[in-house]
């Protein structure tokens, strides 16, 4: 059983003794935990809590919404509803905060709380941090049952989520509407399977081919929108003649691709093709992703005649540097589109619209779209780390190794050369390193990874 409290909230396995994973008794202490900051900050706090199909997300849900009422809190139940969704909602609702029930990426077995304050953004690092004091103090002030908070339902939050989206400049609904894409999308049966057609026909797309969208929560496959994952969306793709497939996660914050031709346009690239939209159309701009994430963003923007910015990993951290350096377009390279003229937030509907415009304006097929863009692949290794790990000593003796090439370290350690890099992160939640590569090619990619490896294992 695991239980893990990092700056993405909280997760964990259901099921099994109390305390080793995500069960009632967690789910209660830590969404108790939240509604007391928030009360520390707010007298009288109103918070909303939507969900994903997960079977273990209605319990904890409502778990949660009797915990904060019996704080005196206001609860808005949003019920079914992606974190992006949920994040415009606390903004637009002016609440103090909300929470999504949902382990994101993770297979069923798993659920989480994603914390989000009143800006429609996850908590910071320090913010978290008192979050998860305040659980392992236990001590809450408790509303008398004349001051209990009311449980409000209102289920109208994705609509005002699309007719934002439908409102921005470069969110071009004729030209998607003339295209008249034939488009697959694999729900993942979770919320997205609700979402994603009802976006594509607000669009204009009438020829929509639906897979894993009837929302029980029972994934079919594994959830994380992965080319290797991606199998039954691509053969549906070829059967049907679509123009494209769209996946996304459980909690509809990331996205991937398959093109007509049923090859994978790759979550790498996701970020990399929106933002070239959004950069021709605006002019230069600066953009931001995350130390893991492909190199091809940083071509597109010189290319435009922005300026490229990387940031640790973790969707808080690239909102930050996205906003000191003022980015247009930004987000991580695991499919997750953060657009802030719409919102701070990892967000795959807003990601969906832009492609689409880009790929109607373009004119020609997904994959040669795919094919105008810088070729890089990635190689992910993780390796198992024995006891415990001097990390700056490793990272100084690798320095020497690897003196006069350009050197990061504000996300573990990352080494640029001309057209390729390898980073090694140690993990925050597991006892391992990951080591993760780039090059012009899958092979080369592997050996850059695997001589990092190598270095690695002799220091140790």
């Amino acid at each position: 059983m695991t239980l893990i409290k990092s700056i993405s909230g909280i997760r964990g396995t259901v099921g099994g003794r109390t305390g080793e994973g995500l069960g009632a008794l967690e789910t209660v202490k830590f969404v108790m935990a939240f509604g007391q900051f928030l009360k520390e900050k707010v007298s009288e706090p109103k918070i909303i809590i939507g969900r994903d199909s997960r079977p273990s997300s209605e319990i904890y849900h409502n778990l949660a919404a009797n915990a904060l009422a019996s704080l005196g809190v206001e609860v808005i139940d949003a019920g079914l509803l992606s974190t992006p969704s949920l994040q415009m909602a606390v903004i637009s609702s002016q609440a103090a905060g909300g929470i999504i029930i949902s382990a994101s990426h993770n297979p069923n077995g798993w659920n989480g709380l994603k914390l989000v304050e009143a800006s429609g953004e996850f908590l910071t690092q320090a913010q978290g941090e008192k979050v998860l004091a305040i659980a392992e103090d236990l001590k809450f002030d408790l509303a008398g049952e004349e001051k209990f908070g009311k449980i409000i339902q209102r289920e109208y939050f994705l609509a005002e989520h699309l007719d934002k989206i439908l409102a921005l400049g470069l969110v071009d609904r004729l030209a998607i509407a003339e295209r008249n894409f034939i488009i697959a999308v694999d729900g993942i049966n979770s919320v997205g399977g609700r979402d994603v057609p009802e976006l594509l026909k607000r669009l204009g797309v009438n020829k929509i081919e639906k897979l894993n969208c009837d929302l029980s929560g029972h994934f079919a496959h594994h959830p994380e929108p992965l080319d290797k994952n991606l199998g039954d969306l691509s053969a549906l793709v070829m059967e049907k003649k679509c123009d494209l497939g769209i996946v996304v996660d459980p909690d509809g914050d990331r996205m991937s691709l398959v093109c007509e031709d049923g090859s994978f346009f790759n979550e790498e690239y996701v970020l990399v093709a929106v933002a070239d939209h959004v950069l021709a159309k605006s002019g230069a701009g600066n953009t931001v992703s995350n130390l893991s994430s492909s190199r091809a963003l940083q071509d597109v923007t010189e290319k435009r005649g922005g300026r490229y910015f990387p940031s640790a990993v973790g969707e808080v951290n690239v909102v930050a540097k996205m906003k000191e350096v003022k980015a247009v377009i930004g987000g991580e390279g695991n499919g997750g589109v953060i657009y802030p003229e719409l919102h701070y937030g990892r967000d795959a509907l807003v990601g969906i619209a832009l492609f689409l415009s880009a790929l109607a304006e373009f004119k020609g097929k997904c994959s040669e779209l795919r094919k105008t863009f810088p070729a890089y692949f990635i190689a992910k290794n993780k390796i198992e780390m024995p006891g415990k790990i001097d990390w700056p000593k490793i990272y100084s003796q690798l320095e020497k190794i690897y003196q006069g090439s350009r050197i990061d370290k504000v996300d573990g350690l990352r080494i640029d050369f001309d057209h390729e890099w390898v980073q090694l992160r140690p993990s925050n939640t597991e006892p391992i390193a990951r080591i993760y590569a780039e090059s012009d090619s899958p092979a080369k990619a592997e050996q850059l990874a695997q001589k990092m490896i190598a270095e690695l294992k002799e220091i140790i």
